[in-house]
């Protein structure tokens, strides 16, 4: 694929605590597709906020490093930042600054030329319930033919009024190629199963929805076609879930630049990679990407990891 993709969301610093002590890594669910993207040779552009101080020029590196362009909004408040715990099943439970329940996106001109000659946009962790910024995203990408690919990746920590932030995601994933949701986000926003938000976003007219559902796989429902995959049973133990959705999501992402997929074995295909791949992932501590294919070359057992 050569068309570039435009991922639109969040840009952070996890601090990631626990018995071993306070330990920081680059992440946001935006970034991490971004990042994951290009790990998966798709050019990328992430669009997101990032303060001009330390964690903003550590952010910038990061991107660089992965060769990730960025197009950056201000951050009055300074560069988001979620502080992560461990709950004893390796799930993360966050707590968010200032800045990044404050974030906001300038939509110039640098911003919309990028969403209007996007082959795909991603958007990722969207304050769908801020009734403004929905309404400057979608004015920007009607600008263009974009394919549009969303994971809500609601916060609790962030979230303001649940009822808006449906309204938000549903307006926006109504014309959606691809929706990614998971088990938290069937619970915090809607309080019902997954299987039922899966089917609520099928009648929405969603082309493909893409439900992860931790330790117990992935369903694809695209059109008449449902297809399922288990978890992907690789090398090495889970050391942590935090990046397995972001690089599922990437990696369907990345498939539908590949030309979409239409019949049950071709989502099949992509839904065992995205399970191999999300699973590289929780071999490594902190949300980069992982290739399957390159945990051979790793002593797992040596890093623990």
């Amino acid at each position: 694929m050569n068309a570039r993709v435009v991922v639109v969301g969040d840009a952070l610093i996890d601090e990631l605590r626990d018995e071993s002590g306070i330990r920081e890594f680059v992440g946001g669910a935006a970034l991490n597709v971004a990042v994951g993207l290009t790990r998966l040779g798709v050019p990328a552009t992430l669009v997101a906020m990032v303060g001009d101080d330390e964690a903003g020029a550590h952010i910038r590196s990061y991107l660089r490093d992965y060769g990730v362009e960025l197009i950056s909004s201000p951050s009055p408040h300074g560069s988001s930042r979620a502080v992560s715990t461990r709950s004893p099943g390796g799930e993360p439970v966050y707590e968010f600054n200032v800045a990044a329940q404050a974030r906001a996106l300038d939509f110039g001109a640098d911003t919309r030329a990028a969403l209007a000659e996007a082959g795909i946009v991603a958007v990722s962790c969207w304050p769908f319930d801020d009734i403004e910024q929905t309404r400057l995203l979608a004015e920007a990408l009607g600008s263009g033919s974009a394919a549009l690919a969303i994971d809500p990746n609601p916060r609790a920590g962030m979230l303001k009024d649940r009822s808006a932030f449906v309204r938000g995601f549903e307006s926006l994933a109504a014309e959606a190629a691809l929706v990614k949701v998971g088990e938290d986000d069937a619970q915090l926003l809607y309080d019902e199963p997954l299987d039922a938000l899966r089917t609520r976003l099928v009648d929405l007219g969603v082309r493909a929805v893409l439900a992860t559902q931790g330790s117990a796989g992935a369903t694809v429902e695209a059109g008449d076609v449902t297809v399922t995959r288990p978890i992907s049973d690789l090398p090495g133990r889970i050391v942590d879930t935090m990046g397995a959705g972001d690089a599922a999501f990437a990696t369907a992402v990345a498939a539908l630049g590949d030309g979409g997929s239409q019949g049950e074995d071709a989502w099949g295909a992509v839904l065992e990679r995205a399970m191999d791949v999300a699973a590289a992932t929780c071999r490594f501590e902190g949300a980069l990407l992982r290739l399957p294919e390159s945990l051979a070359e790793i002593d797992l057992d040596r890093i623990g990891t």
